[in-house]
């Protein structure tokens, strides 16, 4: 550990050059705006451009991340508040969730800083990300740098919000469902019409895409009692024009061993299942290592190389997991030293507790399969099941 959250994080507050506007040299598209940092007490009265890089300028700086070694994937805790009362998440009682969260100009400010290192996935979640009625700008600031994508159980989700969700430049957005039988899932989730607001706001999402490279996922957590439910999850996102995605329950959500899959192999019955049903996106590799997780772990975790996290105070640790052990702050730190204190925190990791999409999925990449099952939904604009992503919307849309 570099530091404790005492001498890395001032939440609320930015570092003294946080007025610093930096001009990169991508081409981009956007207009010319006077940008306003309230919270560090200045005002940039030149005009300076809020500029939004276009998918392919996007694309290349994230392979340019990609090829010099450089994360690619930030998960980013937008807040640790959470309205629903899962068992087998103890986020909605984590104590960050009475902590200042960053303010709208911090995530601004944040995305610039991270765009030094290229254009990064950003996993926009927490705590329930929608808590947040900024939460449009959030993606709207991020949006212009990065690729934001969203986790989110559904229950705030109108048609009018995945509409401007998506119009501020969502890339995708993932709907929690782990039973297909509602009944099993509002249990599970501690909310009496948990699966039917999930059920909406997939609904929701699919019908406000406007963009070839916008994806919809239902995104399943493998748990103790669910492998029966998953073929039906598969083909409730199927008929609504949705992807399906899982991964498996760790044990550092709670503590508790009890919601661990413990049913026998189960990475042969998925990669079937995927086989059958294109609409299943789990990349392969990720999916063949599931019985290696469940055994024991999965070796070699690139946590703090490939991806990081950063919490809802703004500190940065390697993975989302670790984030009681910050190794730097968004606002105290420069992009270069966060990258460097990552790559001194994560030497000589050899956790083995989780292989949750934020690590499975990016590490797939990294492995020649992996990286070629990838590719249509990553460079190709393949947002929609069964097709090329093509979006057709009505006159009014």
């Amino acid at each position: 550990m570099i530091g404790t959250r005492r001498q890395l994080a001032s939440p609320g507050k930015h570092p003294p050059d946080a007025c610093h506007v930096r001009i990169g040299r991508d081409t981009v598209h956007g207009e010319r705006t006077s940008v306003s940092h309230k919270q560090s007490g200045c005002t940039t009265t030149a005009s300076s451009v809020a500029r939004t890089l276009s998918p392919a300028a996007k694309k290349w700086r994230l392979l340019r991340a990609y090829l010099s070694r450089h994360p690619i994937w930030c998960a980013w805790q937008v807040t640790y508040r959470c309205n629903y009362r899962c068992g087998f998440c103890h986020y909605w009682r984590d104590p960050m969730g009475a902590l200042p969260e960053q303010t709208l100009e911090q995530f601004e400010d944040g995305a610039e800083r991270l765009a030094s290192l290229g254009s990064l996935m950003i996993s926009l979640a927490g705590g329930e990300p929608m808590l947040r009625p900024d939460f449009p700008d959030i993606v709207r600031a991020l949006a212009r740098w990065h690729f934001p994508f969203v986790t989110t159980h559904g229950g705030f989700v109108t048609p009018a919000l995945a509409d401007e969700l998506f119009a501020a430049g969502l890339w995708g957005a993932s709907i929690s469902i782990d039973y297909a039988e509602p009944a099993r899932h509002n249990k599970s989730r501690g909310i009496a019409d948990a699966h039917q607001q999930a059920i909406h706001a997939i609904d929701c999402f699919v019908r406000a895409r406007r963009h070839a490279w916008q994806r919809v996922n239902l995104m399943c957590i493998l748990l103790h009692d669910n492998i029966d439910q998953v073929e039906d999850l598969i083909r409730i996102a199927a008929d609504r024009g949705a992807f399906f995605m899982i991964q498996p329950y760790s044990i550092r959500k709670t503590g508790s061993k009890r919601f661990r899959y413990i049913q026998g192999d189960v990475s042969r019955r998925l990669l079937d299942l995927r086989g059958k049903h294109a609409n299943f996106l789990s990349n392969p590799s990720f999916l063949a290592e599931f019985d290696t997780f469940l055994a024991g772990g999965v070796p070699d975790c690139r946590a703090g190389q490939a991806f990081f996290n950063i919490d809802s105070c703004g500190d940065v640790a390697i993975c989302v997991e670790e984030r009681h052990r910050p190794v730097a702050n968004l606002y105290r730190h420069s992009a270069r030293e966060i990258l460097e204190r990552l790559r001194i925190g994560s030497a000589g990791n050899t956790c083995t507790d989780c292989w949750y999409n934020c690590r499975g999925e990016v590490e797939s990449l990294y492995r020649p399969r992996g990286l070629l099952k990838s590719l249509p939904t990553i460079l190709l604009d393949h947002g929609r099941p069964g097709g090329n992503g093509h979006v057709e919307r009505s006159p009014s849309a």
